[in-house]
């Protein structure tokens, strides 16, 4: 994703860390995959600012087999595992057999999510539209029979987004990943229990749109991601985003809200945990763990690394 530059003179170093949360936060979306630095260190610089859980999100069946991979390795991350809409088109005949590898990959236990799925219209033309809604349907499909969150991408493509969920019939949980959608539609969502997640650019300039999303969204549904290494948030915009920046994101949604910040990060916490089914620890127990962010239930049948 293209990002336009401010908050320094140098494009390509990391920002500094921002002030701590007073109560532990997750990052609904990232992709650790796409960093620099180790996950383990990520995962430690996320925890020093209060992000103690991060759900790490596949795109395709490499980087989704490396999601749980990564989240049976480290207690502080969940996977979700799809093909994302710009890949149906360029697997052809080959989506099938990647839709399946995909389907084994939601059935295990730190995997919390079928996504990043959807449909996205920018850059895929008219001829990829019938791909991308027949893997979007696979995967409501999925999700359900798998009792997973289904991730939505949606770029250009509201109407049609909205409505393949009412026609194939949502599953139980759904994130609107990196919500980019209107007031109104923030509304149509809440009418049907869809969570939106908000990304950094919600503090972009131009994004009025999305604030004011924010401010009329349920506080039940609101989630916050970074979809890192993309969307930085301001003053940073175009320097290299990270879970540890959750802070900046998370502060300008609660100061449209007119909410207080660590009010807003506890309910978002406890948003999280129910938008992917697992148990959170509580705030005491996080701190004092150095950052493991809830309970696995189930520990067997985990990929190795």
């Amino acid at each position: 994703m293209a990002q336009h530059t401010s908050g320094g003179a140098d494009a390509t170093s990391a920002p500094p860390p921002p002030e701590p949360l007073g109560h532990p936060a997750a990052d609904s979306h990232t992709h650790l995959d796409m960093q620099d630095g180790t996950v383990a260190e990520a995962v430690a610089a996320a925890a020093r600012v209060g992000v103690t859980t991060l759900i790490q999100v596949g795109c395709d069946v490499e980087r989704s087999r490396w999601s749980a991979e990564t989240a049976a390795a480290h207690d502080a991350v969940w996977a979700t595992v799809a093909l994302h809409p710009n890949e149906a088109p360029r697997l052809g005949a080959g989506l099938e057999a990647a839709l399946g590898e995909i389907d084994a990959l939601a059935a295990l236990p730190q995997v919390v999510g079928v996504g990043e799925t959807g449909l996205d219209y920018y850059r895929t033309g008219p001829e990829g539209v019938a791909a991308q809604q027949h893997s979007f349907r696979r995967h409501i499909e999925m999700a359900k029979r798998r009792q997973k969150a289904l991730v939505i991408h949606d770029r250009d493509a509201h109407d049609d987004v909205l409505r393949i969920l009412e026609e194939e019939g949502a599953p139980e949980r759904v994130v609107f990943h990196c919500y980019s959608g209107d007031a109104a539609m923030a509304e149509t969502c809440a009418e049907n229990g869809y969570f939106m997640s908000f990304a950094g650019n919600v503090t972009f300039k131009n994004a009025g749109q999305l604030r004011e999303a924010v401010a009329v969204a349920p506080a039940e549904l609101l989630l916050v991601e970074t979809d890192a290494p993309f969307l930085t948030p301001m003053p940073y915009r175009g320097r290299p985003n990270a879970p540890y920046l959750i802070p900046l994101t998370l502060r300008a949604m609660a100061a449209e809200r007119g909410e207080d910040p660590d009010e807003l990060a506890a309910a978002i916490a406890a948003n999280t945990a129910r938008a992917f089914g697992y148990a959170p620890a509580d705030a005491d127990a996080i701190q004092s763990a150095g950052g493991s962010p809830g309970v696995r239930q189930d520990a067997g049948n985990n990929l190795e690394r």
